[in-house]
């Protein structure tokens, strides 16, 4: 029967897979499934026609939707804006971020090459697009806090705690500037273990 499927990331990974037009990759994420009576929502048939069709099984169609790698750029960020303050007079926040030219080339191939393989599999009828969605629109979004070392350009030490307070752990998304183009919320289960397993041991030595 149909089911869903996943593609694994196939691009730069050495050899013939390497692109000179952008760096990492992308996977599909996608399904086949035949159509019902939502096909039928016109009401461009009525009486025995439309009872006739609704028994009918709809049309098969089958769709693949490409997730790729965004990488860490220093230019992408968030910032207060102490000048434009919110209704309860704290600051607003000002996003300054986008895809650049890595993405935009990665997104091109990513359209292309699923067209390439329904093509090969026998499908027909095959409509290639860029639904052009924004940074924040996706799902599992990160950075804004990003971790690191250094505290004058990083927020969290490497335990996923504040640089300026020592009792406050950021454990989802936001200290990743970056991943791959797979699912982090695995990484983000593990991240949080281990920060839970720091906050307790450094409030047994009064640390925090």
């Amino acid at each position: 029967r149909p089911n869903g499927v996943y593609i694994p990331r196939f691009r730069n990974r050495g050899g013939a897979s390497d692109r000179k037009d952008y760096k990492r990759g992308f996977g599909y994420q996608g399904g086949a499934s035949r159509g019902n009576w939502e096909e039928l929502i016109a009401e461009l048939s009525y009486g025995k026609e439309l009872k006739d069709a609704i028994l009918k099984p709809g049309g098969w169609t089958m769709g693949i939707g490409g997730f790729g790698e965004v990488l860490p750029y220093e230019e992408n960020r968030m910032t207060l804006d102490y000048e434009k303050l919110d209704d309860w007079g704290l600051p607003t926040v000002t996003f300054d971020a986008g895809f650049k030219e890595n993405e935009l080339n990665m997104r091109k191939d990513m359209k292309q090459s699923a067209i390439d393989m329904l093509e090969k599999a026998g499908a027909r009828d095959i409509k290639g697009h860029d639904n052009e969605t924004g940074l924040g629109l996706g799902i599992h979004e990160m950075g804004t806090a990003r971790m690191g070392r250094n505290r004058t350009t990083s927020v969290l030490n490497g335990n996923n705690q504040l640089h300026d307070v020592p009792n406050v752990y950021v454990t989802d998304g936001a200290f990743m500037a970056s991943a791959s183009c797979v699912n982090p919320s695995l990484t983000y289960m593990a991240f949080t273990a281990r920060a839970a397993e720091h906050a307790a041991n450094e409030l047994k030595k009064g640390n925090i």
